[in-house]
């Protein structure tokens, strides 16, 4: 971003947009418990941290189905710890918006946990910066990665 748009304080970063009300679960907690959140929220994705907030993954709807459902595994015995996606791609609440939207793009995600001093104060989603009109090519060209395959298929 321009160094005129920073000095005029109109730099748009993620803190300005992120939700900071954040429902998370622990590694203890079950694939019922996240599953019963997710439809009470309404939303695809969990932060799963320690007692102290500290991020250990994610657990979406897809963990679910996919690490739980479709083994048979009993979902209300099921630990996070055993299902949850480790290795998360976070950003800063002070990272520009443009940045967290390629990084989106990149690593073909929708959501990122905002993290600040190594705990989970926020959530940004795609549909958080495409609620903002000057970020519409950015959510156009974002969409456009995150569904196309990163690898092609040899034939």
């Amino acid at each position: 971003m321009s160094v005129i748009l920073k000095k005029a304080g109109l730099e748009m970063t993620v803190r300005r947009i992120m939700n900071p009300n954040v429902v998370y679960l622990t590694p203890d907690d079950t694939a019922t418990r996240a599953a019963r959140l997710l439809a009470r929220h309404n939303i695809g994705v969990l932060p799963v941290c320690s007692e102290d907030g500290r991020l250990r993954g994610i657990v979406t709807d897809r963990d679910i189905a996919l690490r739980c459902v479709a083994f048979d595994n009993p979902a209300d015995e099921t630990k996070l710890r055993d299902i949850m996606t480790r290795g998360i791609v976070t950003v800063a609440p002070d990272d520009e918006i443009s940045y967290a939207a390629k990084l989106m793009a990149t690593e073909q995600i929708r959501r990122l946990p905002v993290v600040e001093n190594n705990k989970v104060i926020g959530m940004l989603s795609l549909a958080d910066i495409a609620q903002r009109e000057s970020f519409h090519s950015e959510v156009s060209s974002t969409l456009t990665e995150i569904t196309m395959p990163k690898h092609k298929f040899k034939r």
